[in-house]
């Protein structure tokens, strides 16, 4: 008979259950193949599906594997800080105190658990710099743009190969139909300045392509864009973005920088519990 494993899903960047971005996390993992985990990735078919294991570093409090319906990703934001809300949820004991050190395939990453929200310290950018000519012109067909319609470009590629565009308003991103075939095999930022007034300083949208996928609230892609705006003077030290709202979800990623570096949290909520067998 399979063992019964703890299980489950949680919303990722905002407080409404059903308004950010869902995660299905499987505790007590060992066991468990690499093709059985990608199986129940698929199965949930969620952007994410997490499985938690002991650490093998000694300075981890735990080791997570994240898989998407396609494959297995060394990081991603709303992956790590749902799993750590879990991992904590469960009983889970910290090796220092306010602070949760996560393992998975880009390393270590740090996970704030003593303020009002979550937080994780944002991974080095892996590819920075001006995006090529060719590849805007690429971008802006692809959103039936104008070249003077992307104010600022960026590589914002900390390990999932994210690019980046900022337009002259939340308005314009929110307006966008990407043409899928068109972006090719891009994943593609669109940034654009809300006005004065509300809650969040800017718009995000995520376009994964190929698959012709929006991501509700990504953690890895505003991760560094906030190390982009903020280091380019384009956003203030501290700022929360808007992310979803063309999926009719509400997400809200808080980033700050210190002299740490930039920080990325959210709001963290359970939806479903139980035990599943495999």
């Amino acid at each position: 008979m399979s063992p019964q494993r703890p299980f489950r899903q949680v919303n990722v960047f905002s407080a409404d259950p059903l308004g950010g971005n869902p995660l299905a996390v499987v505790h007590s993992a060992e066991g468990l193949s690499e093709a059985q985990m990608g199986a129940l990735a698929r199965w949930t078919n969620l952007s994410e599906t997490t499985f938690l294991l002991p650490p093998t570093d000694p300075d981890a409090d735990y080791y997570v594997r994240i898989f998407t319906p396609g494959g297995e990703l060394p990081f991603a934001g709303h992956p790590t800080l749902g799993s750590c809300h879990a991992w904590l949820a469960a009983g889970g004991k910290t090796r220092k105190p306010g602070l949760v050190v996560q393992q998975c395939g880009v390393g270590l990453v740090r996970v704030r658990c003593d303020g009002p929200r979550l937080e994780f310290a944002a991974p080095p950018v892996r590819r920075s710099g001006p995006l090529e000519q060719d590849l805007l012109a690429k971008i802006a067909k692809a959103l039936a743009l104008s070249s003077s319609d992307i104010v600022h470009n960026q590589w914002v590629d900390n390990g999932p190969g994210w690019c980046a565009v900022m337009l002259r308003s939340a308005r314009q991103v929110l307006s966008l139909k990407p043409d899928w075939a068109a972006l090719d095999s891009l994943k593609l930022g669109v940034v654009g300045p809300h006005e004065a007034g509300h809650d969040a300083a800017f718009e995000v949208r995520a376009f994964v392509s190929p698959g012709g996928y929006e991501d509700p609230v990504t953690g890895s892609l505003n991760a560094s864009l906030a190390q982009w705006l903020i280091g380019a003077g384009l956003a203030e030290s501290s700022y929360v973005a808007a992310q979803g709202t063309a999926l009719r979800r509400a997400g809200r990623v808080h980033l700050r920088k210190d002299g740490e570096g930039v920080w990325v949290g959210g709001a963290v909520v359970d939806v479903i519990r139980g035990e599943f067998s495999l």
